[in-house]
């Protein structure tokens, strides 16, 4: 089983690796869609955190 750190660890890999590629993007619609991902990695970590916080 992975730890918390070991999940922080992998989404913030994914946040840079999202950011990275918006800012790399050449179009508006690629923006869009990297930023959409972002949200739905944004909602797992808020997921996440609710989930340890039940747990307590």
């Amino acid at each position: 089983m992975a730890s918390s750190t070991d999940s922080s660890t992998t989404v913030d890999n994914e946040v840079r690796q999202l950011y990275e590629r918006y800012q790399a993007a050449e179009s508006d619609a690629e923006r869009r869609e990297i930023a959409l991902e972002m949200g739905k990695l944004d909602g797992r970590r808020h997921a996440e955190i609710y989930g340890a916080l039940e747990d307590e």
